[in-house]
Formats: C-alpha cells, sequence, structure tokens
C-alpha cells in the first residue's frame, strides 16, 4: 500500500512538473503554429529559419490565458495517471498472488529452474496485461486531456465540465458520509434493537440531502458538456455560450438558476426570463 501511495504521488508531481511541456508539445504535434518562423543559428553556426522553441510558444500561450493556462488538461491528466498507476499495480499483484498460490499448492514438491528466456516472456506478458489494462480504462481521460489542450486553438470550451463534476462528486461524498457519522453517533441510540436499521437509512437521507447541495455542480458539469458543441441545444437562444464552467457559475448564480432542472413538478419562472402565459388559466 505505502509503495502504491509514493508510486501515485511521484507521478503526479512529475505530471504537474511536466504539463507546460506536454502542453506545447501536443499543439505543435497537431500543427499550430501561431507565431512566425525567426532566423537563428543551428549547431554548426550556421544561419537558418526556425520555428519557436518551447519557452516562446509557453510565453505566447501565458500571454493570452495566463500562467494557470499552461496548465490546462491537468485535472483529467492527473486522474488517467493515478488510475492508471492503480489499474496497473492491481494486475501486477493479481499475477503475483497466483504464483503465491501455485508455490503453496506444489508443497515440497522442487520446481525446474526455467530458462532465463522463458522468464523474459512471462514477466513481458505480464507487464503488457497490466499495462493494457491501464490504457484501455483511463482513455477517455487520455481523451479529455488531449481535446481540453487543443480548444485553445479555437477558442472553444467543450471540455470544462469534468472539474466541477468531480468537485460535486467529491464534496458529495465527504459530506453524505459526514453526515451519517453524525446521525448514527450522536442522533441514534445504539442500544434500540430497531436503530441497526435506522442507521442504513440515515446513509440514503443524507445522501439525498448531500446531492441537493451539490446539485449546482452536476448542472454545471451538464451544461459544460454541450457548451458550444454544435448542437441547438448548446447554442442561443436555449443555452448562451460559456468560456470557462466559472463563467457557466456566476452567470447561473447571477440569474438566480443555480437549482434549475432539480425540481421536476413545481417550478418556478427564472429571474429575467418572459414567457407568454393564458392568464385565463389563473382564473
Amino acid at each position: 500500500m505505502a509503495d502504491a501511495a509514493s508510486q501515485v504521488l511521484l507521478g503526479s508531481g512529475l505530471t504537474i512538473l511536466s504539463q507546460p511541456l506536454m502542453y506545447v508539445k501536443v499543439l505543435i504535434q497537431v500543427g499550430y503554429e501561431p507565431l512566425p518562423p525567426t532566423i537563428g543559428r543551428n549547431i554548426f553556426g550556421r544561419q537558418v529559419c526556425q520555428l519557436p522553441g518551447l519557452f516562446c510558444y509557453a510565453q505566447h500561450i501565458a500571454s493570452i490565458d495566463g500562467k494557470r493556462g499552461l496548465f490546462t488538461g491537468l485535472t483529467p491528466r492527473l486522474c488517467s495517471g493515478v488510475l492508471g498507476t492503480v489499474v496497473h499495480g492491481k494486475v501486477l499483484q493479481h499475477y503475483q498472488e497466483c504464483d503465491k498460490v501455485e508455490e503453496t499448492g506444489s508443497g515440497n514438491v522442487q520446481k525446474e529452474v526455467s530458462s532465463s528466456f522463458d522468464r523474459v516472456i512471462k514477466e513481458t506478458t505480464r507487464e503488457m496485461m497490466a499495462r493494457s489494462a491501464a490504457t484501455l480504462i483511463t482513455h477517455p481521460f487520455h481523451v479529455i486531456t488531449l481535446r481540453s489542450m487543443v480548444q485553445f486553438i479555437g477558442r472553444e470550451s467543450k471540455y470544462w465540465g469534468l472539474i466541477p463534476r468531480l468537485l460535486g462528486d467529491i464534496i458529495s461524498l465527504w459530506l453524505c458520509n459526514s453526515l451519517a457519522y453524525l446521525v448514527n453517533t450522536y442522533a441514534l441510540d445504539s442500544g434500540v434493537s430497531t436503530m441497526n436499521e435506522m442507521k442504513s437509512y440515515s446513509q440514503a437521507v443524507t445522501g439525498f440531502f448531500a446531492s441537493m447541495l451539490t446539485y449546482p455542480f452536476v448542472l454545471v458539469s451538464n451544461l459544460m458538456a454541450v457548451n458550444n458543441c454544435g448542437l441547438a441545444g448548446g447554442s442561443p437562444p436555449y443555452s448562451p455560450i460559456y468560456t470557462s464552467w466559472i463563467d457557466c457559475w456566476c452567470m447561473l448564480q447571477k440569474e438566480g438558476n443555480m437549482s434549475r432542472g432539480n425540481s421536476l413538478f413545481f417550478r418556478k419562472v427564472p429571474f429575467g426570463k418572459t414567457y407568454c402565459c393564458d392568464l385565463r388559466m389563473l382564473i
């Protein structure tokens, strides 16, 4: 467990440090060249026409989105790295446990020493399975990472919904478990025989309240998922175009629409919206 945690922390640190380099590399890979070439010298001292390097490219990004813009796509990339490390370790751990079971079942029977090449094949095959499993599971995060970076070219904001969704899930989880603990510890008497059933119900009740409190994160995440995506529902007049999830949050809060869609039965007209109502229905 300690080794897995250290690998996750080390990998996350390296991911954060290398994010600007990765960002610039992806934009160059897709052929985006916002800066004109300049006259420079190669390793032999000859004058050549060359494209701007890493630092000039990074300065260009920072001049538009600020220094924080250099870390665009970091959140899904961190999720991909952490999840990939865990899956990779779990697969290798499964193979090691299988080896222990085989050794235990064989008893005192002496195994023949396999050749070094057979051992290479066995270890390589296991590593291949572990890496393949990690790649398959983390591929959606990898796609989100690349697309959130590439949208810098067209100044889109189609892949900003992941952050509010993650925040909402994390806050909801901690609220639910904390409220359930408080209710089970201080509000319910463990000496009563029926309290075990009550405690199981309290988890569902606290989960309901936690979901209500974190609903704005769900709303913003869903709106950003369809924001300016080419569909009619994600464009005016149905939905304004948001520049970021924070912009979406602020606009909904200003309009008083943070609970939009939370109630499906008793729905009131949002502030600033005008609808043509038949007043005869109110008489």
